[in-house]
């Protein structure tokens, strides 16, 4: 049976519901989600930490396993970094029976060069590689997720197997591909936020004011914005009642 990892607690509704970017796990909001007073679900995406792999990754397989999982139909406030950011503006299509009151799309890649996607392909047709120690996987882990240097590698994230240990990532996620992000900004049926840090290689203050002149710039802070200062972050959701 397919089983998708979520953490939950707190009170209060709507609840906001926080997805973590390729190659992490839930654990990237473990500083963000006591912020909220309200209810907070936070689920492992499919093919990450102890969540169920899928027989096929892509935008609509992720977003569909998710709301699959989701307790009830919403309202949700949807916060999400990078893959997860795309992953929220899916779901704010109103195509996956969930009703949507904001997105936060945090970080998300918008240029895709045919390097880029020629790279993901490889990585996803590799099988997951073998480590001799816990410490080298938990240094693969860090540097998949963007964390290396600004957090500790989940436990959840790395899995002990035959001749040492690997990710818990299911390596195939990789082939995602690249996200039609206009489309999916023009088909959101609510208020979307986009923001990035200030020094995240991808996705550039430029890039999302082109995609969005009222983007938001989180001054110095890189890709994981949302673990290197969750407060600044946290600011945004105020923008949706939250």
């Amino acid at each position: 049976m397919d089983t998708l990892n979520m953490r939950t607690g707190g009170q209060g509704e709507p609840a906001v519901l926080l997805l973590h970017g390729l190659g992490a796990t839930g654990a990237v909001w473990a500083h963000f989600a006591p912020l909220l007073a309200r209810r907070v679900l936070v689920p492992d995406l499919p093919g990450h930490g102890p969540s169920s792999p899928l027989p096929h990754y892509s935008f609509q397989t992720l977003t569909r396993a998710v709301a699959r999982a989701l307790p009830g139909k919403g309202p949700y406030v949807v916060a999400g970094h990078s893959l997860g950011g795309v992953l929220a503006l899916e779901l704010a299509s109103g195509e996956y029976d969930v009703e949507v009151a904001g997105v936060l799309a945090l970080g998300m890649k918008v240029e895709w060069t045919q390097d880029d996607l020629g790279r993901a392909a490889t990585m996803a047709a590799r099988p997951a590689r073998v480590f001799a120690t816990r410490v080298d996987a938990e240094q693969a882990y860090l540097k998949v997720s963007g964390l290396l240097g600004i957090a500790p590698a989940d436990p959840a994230g790395l899995r002990e197997t035959e001749g040492g240990w690997r990710l818990a990532m299911d390596p195939a996620a990789f082939g995602v591909g690249a996200p039609d992000l206009p489309a999916l900004l023009a088909a959101a049926r609510c208020p979307v936020v986009l923001a990035a840090g200030e020094n995240d290689p991808m996705s550039r203050p430029e890039q999302l004011r082109a995609l969005d002149p009222d983007a938001v710039t989180l001054a110095g802070l890189g890709h994981n914005a949302h673990v290197e200062d969750p407060a600044a972050v946290r600011a945004l959701l105020r923008r949706f009642g939250v």
